[in-house]
């Protein structure tokens, strides 16, 4: 369970700025939260030990990309072969 001070120093952590009033507000949701995340803790099939790590992610496909003269054909200023910007300093 976090109390009030846990949370004014969680606040504090964040560099976010909590009157007191708002404690008393924040407290029960912050509590509410955590007792959420513990219900999904208790869900099976959840932990990392247990789930599937094959790769969910499709395999890299190698794609023919622009010439030098097709990337630079719609820029309004060029310089041997670059595109051009102003100086920022």
């Amino acid at each position: 369970m976090v109390s009030e001070r846990d949370v004014e120093h969680i606040a504090e952590l964040a560099d976010i700025g909590i009157t007191k009033d708002e404690l008393g507000e924040f407290t029960p949701q912050f509590n509410e939260i955590l007792e959420y995340f513990d219900l999904l803790d208790s869900v099976e099939g959840t932990s990392p030990a247990t789930r599937d790590l094959t790769n969910i992610f499709r395999d890299d496909t190698v794609v023919p990309g622009l010439s030098a003269d097709e990337a630079l054909a719609n820029t309004p200023e060029k310089e041997d072969g670059f595109f051009k910007a102003p100086r920022v300093m």
